[in-house]
């Protein structure tokens, strides 16, 4: 009889139950091994006995009936013990098997991982607990939960019925089952079956759930994949080599920085020698790891690629030893300094732009700390503000600036560093002998955190442009003030032209021993010297009418020596001292006599107790442009005439201002300020230059710069010179004479004189007028006499009517200002004739008759 089967506490099912009880006759394990060992106890016991029994009753045959009796009963005895001590075994071993039945159970059913036991028709005969929980039957078949559960896509349902058919035909089978859970994740299973051999058709069904395993692995692999993207693609390269020098690994990034690929260069059996120029640099030794060093090696090389390009890196390198013991092998990281030598060469050069920019800017150019001393400064500034510039580095900034605008520095500075920006310069006077103008630019410097850590200032040098600002200012004085003397130069030459011209009709009726002839000559020489104060106020506006020709001048002051004796008196002493060779001058010879005259006079007044007047002369040549004060001297040859005297000299605040007209320094009425003014209009006309150098207590001394004539002397004069006044001994004349005058004195005075003369004289305020008489004139016009300015039509336009409808007539034209400024206007016509206002009687006809005896043009 065998006993039943010893199941795990986890069943199935009561069908499974008793299926596993009638195809599983076995016994449990060991439960034979123990009944089989108390029956043969007891069989063998009772044999002993028959075998005592026997050989008593053989040995005691003579003892008689006695002696069969205790055999007997012995073996009567081990037939009932032997039943008892084998039921008392069985007993034993079915203890035994159930306590080893229970134990395997608790074991299975401990096991973490899910166990299923299937018989040979696929049936579940018991699962563990882990079984239940992961899977939950819910009513279904043990099989139906894991198909279900595994089974949930074509791949899976493939794997699934291959583990069947391995499980069937007796052999071990594995797969990992991959399926989609509810949640969207995908869980791993690792499913084994393996046949159970004691019993054919059964199989064991482990089921492990891998799936923090395949994650975990998959972080794994993915953090590998990164640290070998990153070994790989560094900006760095990576290399070791062995002790050959032949290298055992590199990266991609240096395999490219050598224009090769890793697999190239691995599989090349290349070394890295083959890619170093030259040496390497001290303290790398870079070809082959030297033995018995633990330190960190590192140094500069440079590489080259196989396609020529030059690498120049640092290398930083341990070395250690194989595995196995293989020898020494590096482990290397390379640097490319290749774009930090670019960088570094860009820095020093925009260094260096910058140090030029800085150095070499025209303005000067100072950082100021926070406490206002100067901390760097560049070299305009040093040239602007010291002789040395390292002495104003720490020198507070306001000390370079003149005490009266270092208030206004000082607050301009404080606004700027509290994050103010008026927006606009600041002028300022800068310490020093060289009175210097500036316009100062203020800017803040700003830290990291935004807060002022010193400012920047531009000293941008206005000397000159102020000296121009002033020079222009005076120009545009003088401009006024010229216009406002030519005019009322001209109105007065129109009054002056009146009372000489009356004055000399009213001394044809008187003789000179007659009382009103003296009156009259009185009336005359005031006129005339009212003439020459108005000659000086067209001097200075530049408007006098000029009549140049090539003068000498050591033979004009030769002329004039006499007069200037005279007019500087015996108290002064005058020295000419001539140049020699002096080269030609072109100028008028009036004009430049009165420059000596004036200037002699104004020395003359300078030593009222007296001194000495030196005029000295010489030729100059101007290389190079020489500034004077506020002019420029273009480079050039000259003839420079200097007038100095011992006088008292002129005060430093005065010099700039003695070629201002009506400025003087005289007393009120010795003096009209046109002296000066006069010279310097003159010279200007001349395209010449006049500069003042004085002394006060030593005396003053006045140069003038003419420019030499290079061309041919052709005459005394221009075409337009033959209108100069010329005395001749018959003024008389028949001519017909138009005469063009606004002015009605002038215009009577001339018509008068002319008539008196013989001339027959057509009348016209104007140029309107005067052609309206061309139009109606009964016979021939010999000459126009017409005033150049005039309302409406002036002059030139006259004159350009006349020269279209009446070519040929003889054309005079008067004014009271220059003859240039007219003959511009005729596109300088050589036929048109100038007589300057005011003129005289005899002028006026002398210049008539003189006309009248050129040809017609």
């Amino acid at each position: 009889m065998e006993p039943d089967i010893v199941m795990p506490t986890s069943v199935v099912s009561d069908a499974g139950r008793s299926d596993l009880a009638q195809e599983s006759p076995a016994s449990p394990p060991e439960t034979g091994p123990r009944l089989r060992d108390a029956i043969l106890w007891g069989l063998g016991g009772a044999c002993l006995v028959l075998v005592a029994g026997a050989i008593y009753t053989v040995a005691g045959e003579g003892a008689g009936a006695e002696g069969v009796i205790w055999p007997i009963a012995a073996a009567l005895v081990l037939l009932v013990i032997v039943p008892i001590a084998f039921a008392f075994g069985m007993a034993q071993a079915r203890r035994a098997a159930q306590v080893r039945s229970e134990i395997l159970a608790e074991a299975f059913d401990a096991l973490p991982q899910p166990r299923l036991i299937v018989d040979s028709r696929g049936r579940a005969v018991v699962a563990n607990p882990a079984f239940e929980e992961m899977f939950e039957p819910d009513g279904r078949t043990p099989m139906e939960a894991v198909k279900a559960r595994l089974g949930a896509d074509e791949k899976a349902t493939a794997e699934f019925e291959r583990l069947i058919a391995n499980a069937a035909a007796g052999s071990v089978a594995r797969a990992e089952i991959s399926v989609r859970a509810e949640s969207g994740e995908t869980e791993c299973f690792a499913v084994t079956v393996s046949p159970i051999a004691a019993r054919p058709g059964f199989a064991e069904w482990r089921i492990e759930d891998i799936t923090a395993r395949r994650q975990l692995e998959q972080v794994i692999r993915e953090e590998h994949e990164i640290l070998f993207d990153f070994l790989e693609n560094a900006p760095v390269g990576f290399y070791s080599v062995n002790e050959e020098g032949r290298f055992l690994f590199v990266n991609n990034t240096l395999a490219e920085w050598l224009g090769c690929t890793p697999e190239e260069i691995l599989g090349g059996n290349m070394r890295l020698e083959d890619f170093v120029k030259g040496t390497s640099a001290p303290g790398a030794s870079l070809h082959r790891p030297p033995a018995g060093t633990s330190e960190q090696l590192h140094g500069e090389v440079t590489l080259m690629g196989r396609q020529g390009r030059e690498i120049h890196a640092h290398v930083s390198q341990s070395v250690v030893e194989g595995k196995d013991g293989a020898g020494l092998r590096t482990r290397s990281v390379v640097r490319d300094l290749t774009s930090e030598r670019e960088w570094e060469q860009a820095l020093r050069q925009s260094e260096s732009r910058f140090g030029r920019f800085f150095e070499d800017a025209p303005v000067g150019i100072a950082l100021v700390d926070s406490q206002g001393r100067i901390a760097e400064c560049n070299q305009a500034l040093g040239q602007m503000a010291a002789p040395d510039r390292a002495e104003l580095i720490g020198l507070p900034l306001v000390e370079l600036i003149a005490e009266e605008d270092r208030s206004r520095a000082e607050e301009r500075l404080a606004t700027v560093a509290t994050g103010t920006d008026p927006g606009v310069p600041l002028q300022v006077r800068l310490h020093g002998e060289s009175e210097r103008v500036a316009s100062l630019f203020v800017s803040r410097m700003e830290d990291s955190e935004g807060g002022s850590s010193g400012l920047i200032l531009h000293f941008l040098d206005t000397t000159e442009l102020r000296k121009l600002e002033m020079q222009f200012t005076q120009s545009q004085k003088m401009q006024a003030v010229g216009q406002l003397a030519g005019g009322i130069a001209h109105d007065f030459n129109n009054l002056l032209t009146a009372m000489i011209g009356f004055c000399d009709l009213l001394l044809l009726r008187h003789r000179p021993g007659e009382q009103s002839f003296a009156d009259i000559m009185q009336i005359k020489q005031n006129a005339n010297r009212a003439a020459n104060l108005v000659r000086q106020l067209l001097a200075f506006t530049r408007q006098q009418t000029m009549l140049p020709k090539v003068l000498n001048v050591t033979d004009v002051l030769a002329e004039l020596s006499n007069l200037l004796r005279r007019l500087i008196g015996e108290k002064i002493e005058l020295k000419m001292v001539h140049g020699r060779d002096l080269m030609s001058i072109r100028a008028d010879q009036g004009q430049l006599e009165q420059v000596i005259v004036n200037l002699a006079v104004n020395a003359r007044d300078a030593m009222p107790e007296g001194g000495d007047l030196t005029i000295r002369t010489s030729n100059v040549t101007n290389v190079e442009p020489m500034r004077r004060g506020l002019e420029e001297i273009p480079p050039g040859e000259y003839v420079l005439i200097e007038v100095a005297d011992t006088g008292t000299g002129i005060p430093t605040e005065d010099v700039d201002r003695v070629f201002e007209p009506f400025f003087t320094t005289k007393e009120v009425g010795e003096g009209t300020g046109l002296g000066l003014s006069t010279v310097h209009g003159i010279v200007k006309q001349a395209e010449g230059y006049v500069f003042v150098d004085s002394v006060v207590g030593e005396g003053t001394k006045f140069s003038v710069f003419l420019p030499v004539y290079k061309g041919e002397e052709v005459g005394d004069a221009r075409a337009g010179e033959a209108a100069k006044p010329v005395v001749v001994g018959d003024l008389t004349g028949e001519s017909t004479v138009m005469l063009v005058e606004d002015e009605d004195a002038v215009r009577l005075f001339s018509a008068r004189a002319l008539r008196n003369k013989g001339y027959k004289v057509l009348e016209a305020k104007g140029g309107e007028a005067a052609i309206e008489l061309f139009r109606n004139a009964d016979g021939p016009i010999d000459v126009l006499i017409t005033d150049v300015v005039m309302p409406n039509m002036d002059g030139p336009a006259l004159v350009q009517w006349v020269r279209e409808n009446r070519p040929g007539m003889r054309v005079i034209c008067i004014s009271g200002y220059a003859e240039e400024t007219f003959r511009k206007r005729l596109d300088g016509a050589s036929d048109i004739h100038f007589l300057a206002k005011p003129f005289s009687l005899e002028q006026l006809a002398g210049v008539v008759k003189e006309v009248m005896r050129l040809p017609a043009a």
